[in-house]
């Protein structure tokens, strides 16, 4: 029997959202084909699953890299004996931090337009153009409180992570009656992760999202039935204020 495989774009530190899915789909007999620039972090991270039994690949892919991004699907969309073309997509590349309105330069924002919603569309598409013809699938695009409001110091984050939630809702608008489920996950609040422990290294766990829990939506929405499909979903800790 052939094994299933998912694409995971945008997978930084171990301990780390992308780090968590690739885990979570590897437990679930996934082969895991792991996205992202820095090819030494998600090395680690594939050797890691397939030392403790499960299968994953890293593939050093820059998602605002059109040609890249082509290869990357056309590498996991190969055929294969042993492993099915992948049927779950995620988009979790991002970058995020605080810039005053008037200090932010041209290339600053063109730069976050670039990772939070250029990657985004170019993923987003070749998805499409690989599952749309097999008439299945799930892609997924991780948003933040940013895709809905715009905060003083954060407008280039805001503009960008807005463009990718509009993205999301042109697919599953156009590709959803074909049989793509494509849905968009607005992530409110801190994610307990290595990225914000190495800032705040004494914040309360149980005012962040912990990352494992976020995974296991992101699954379900996978295996959510088609008479039922998300197409967006907000997630905070339970001691968020909104």
């Amino acid at each position: 029997m052939s094994t299933p495989s998912a694409i995971i774009v945008g997978v930084g530190a171990e301990q780390g959202l992308g780090a968590a899915l690739c885990r979570l789909l590897a437990d679930k007999g996934y082969h895991v084909f792991i996205a992202s620039r820095t090819l030494e972090k998600i090395t680690k991270i594939a050797d890691a699953i397939n030392a403790s039994g499960g299968s994953a690949e890293a593939i050093e892919t820059d998602a605002t890299d059109e040609a890249a991004v082509k290869r990357l699907f056309e590498h996991a969309f190969a055929p294969q004996d042993d492993i099915d073309p992948p049927d779950f997509i995620v988009f979790n590349a991002g970058i995020n931090r605080h810039i005053g309105f008037r200090g932010v330069t041209a290339a600053e924002f063109e730069e976050f337009w670039r990772i939070c919603c250029f990657g985004g569309f170019l993923v987003g598409r070749e998805a499409a153009r690989h599952l749309v013809p097999l008439g299945r699938g799930t892609v997924i695009f991780t948003g933040a409180s940013a895709s809905l409001r715009g905060k003083a110091g954060f407008a280039q984050f805001a503009a960008a992570k807005a463009g990718l939630r509009m993205i999301s809702q042109s697919m599953a608008r156009e590709f959803g009656p074909l049989g793509l489920h494509v849905a968009h996950t607005i992530i409110d609040g801190g994610i307990d992760g290595e990225r914000l422990r190495s800032r705040r290294p004494d914040v309360q766990a149980d005012t962040l999202l912990n990352i494992d829990a976020i995974a296991e939506t992101y699954w379900h929405i996978h295996r959510q039935h088609p008479s039922a499909w998300t197409q967006e979903i907000d997630l905070r800790p339970y001691k968020e204020t909104f």
